[in-house]
């Protein structure tokens, strides 16, 4: 019997894509005055997993749900990193589409939150702009218990706050 936990894809755009892209860069900001120690790229890669391909590393190392199909070299990364995401930020206006459509469905398996940013704009300029980049198709919040998780958990209405 397979079984799968329901996780929350949410879409934002207008107003609440603003205010939610304002709460998460104040809250890495006061985080990083809080925390000097080391250069700001190191810091930020301690919070955030930036980019497809190190979101997709990441939620490949976790462990998958219960009851959902996994192969033999998905459960022996699994193993390698106790590292958990929170929930992943996608841009929906990346071109070609492909680059993201693993994603969703990868991060379900994984227990993981989805928010799709949609900007006529360009909503990978708006996600670049948290990580002081040109553009990012994706990011993934790292699960540490700390000020940023929270906003997130309050964002998407979750009670629970996963740290290490």
């Amino acid at each position: 019997m397979i079984s799968f936990v329901m996780c929350s894809f949410s879409s934002y755009e207008g107003e609440s894509l603003l205010h939610l892209l304002n709460s998460i860069q104040r809250e890495l900001k006061l985080a990083r005055l809080s925390d000097e120690s080391l250069p700001h790229k190191i810091w930020l890669k301690q919070q955030l997993s930036i980019g497809v391909n190190d979101v997709t590393r990441v939620l490949e190392r976790m462990p998958p749900l219960h009851g959902s199909l996994s192969s033999p070299t998905e459960s022996s990364n699994a193993k390698m990193s106790p590292l958990h995401l929170q929930a992943i930020l996608i841009a929906t206006d990346c071109n070609p589409r492909s680059l993201t459509k693993h994603l969703p469905s990868l991060a379900s398996s994984r227990g993981v939150s989805v928010i799709f940013v949609k900007d006529k704009k360009g909503g990978s300029f708006k996600l670049g702009e948290i990580v002081n980049l040109k553009t990012a198709m994706a990011i993934g919040v790292k699960a540490r218990g700390n000020a940023i998780n929270k906003v997130i958990a309050e964002i998407l209405g979750d009670k629970d706050i996963v740290g290490p």
